[in-house]
């Protein structure tokens, strides 16, 4: 009875207060429940302008939410085939490279990868690798191993990579041994290069992709996405109604990526997979594990 009376409350005024956060959480509805990729985008498109007077006001009060937002437009902008739009996008956004969120930057190089168009990234990401003020951010290391591994390597920029390397990005990004390691992996693959060249052939096996250790692992950048998203649906002020709706919408995007975006015949899956499901039996415990245990 007590959760009845939660759902039938009407919202806080507070709620308004933090503008683009209902939003947020339509455009998540639209993405996953309806599959409205345009509706879902729009709903990201609004969010952030209603974020843009208090931006202005007050710069970064709403900086989660406003990534928040950007991902999943990122995300809707892919489902529409518009990926050629979405650095553009981001761009627009945050007004200069060096605002770019780490974040949003390894889904934009993720994404160019995936699509195998590396180069309309390449010059955005070496600007926000030089910025000074990024090199602080905990995700800069995993911005430029992707960039190294997944941006220079397919496009034979190991000149560039060992330069970022030994220069004062990899000082910052990178450990000694780090550092060594992904000199040995980028002499071997020049020298596979050299005596195999072959355009079509895989430059990183992804053996190799695994000997940098704790950096940029899928499972991590999973765990930060979830993060995000929750951190900022949580900023704005909920009932237990609307923090049950929060909550069930994070749960069906971690079974939309597990039951339709994975495929389980890719070796590389697996982790993601395991940890998707170990994630989704944690919402489903913190969810209803109350009820489940007053009733026995």
């Amino acid at each position: 009875m007590r959760s009845s009376s939660a759902l039938s409350a009407s919202p806080p005024p507070c709620l308004s207060l933090t503008p683009g956060s209902g939003l947020l959480e339509s455009a998540i509805e639209h993405f996953i429940i309806r599959k409205d990729f345009p509706a879902a985008f729009q709903a990201c498109e609004g969010g952030l302008e209603s974020l843009t007077h208090t931006d202005a006001l007050e710069p970064n009060r709403h900086g989660e939410l406003k990534a928040a937002l950007c991902i999943v437009g990122i995300q809707a902008l892919a489902e529409l085939n518009r990926w050629r739009d979405v650095l553009t996008w981001v761009l627009k956004r945050y007004g200069e490279t060096e605002q770019i969120p780490a974040k949003i930057m390894q889904m934009c190089i993720l994404l160019y990868t995936k699509v195998a168009e590396q180069a309309a990234v390449q010059d955005t990401v070496r600007t926000w690798l030089r910025c000074s003020s990024n090199t602080s951010l905990s995700g800069y290391s995993s911005v430029a191993e992707l960039y190294i591994l997944h941006v220079l390597l397919p496009l034979g920029g190991t000149a560039e990579a060992k330069e970022l390397l030994t220069d004062d990005v990899g000082q910052v990004a990178f450990t000694e041994t780090q550092r060594q390691i992904a000199l040995t992996i980028l002499e071997n693959h020049e020298a596979k290069q050299t005596k195999h060249p072959d355009p079509n052939s895989d430059p990183v096996p992804v053996e190799a992709e695994k000997k940098i250790p704790h950096q940029g692992s899928v499972v991590r950048k999973l765990n930060a996405v979830m993060r995000l998203i929750s951190r900022a649906l949580s900023s704005s002020g909920v009932t237990a109604c609307s923090g049950f709706i929060r909550k069930t919408a994070v749960l069906l995007f971690l079974l939309y990526l597990l039951l339709l975006r994975m495929d389980p015949a890719l070796p590389s899956a697996y982790a993601w997979i395991l940890r998707l499901y170990g994630l989704w039996q944690q919402m489903w415990s913190a969810m209803f594990g109350p009820y489940y245990r007053t009733s026995s």
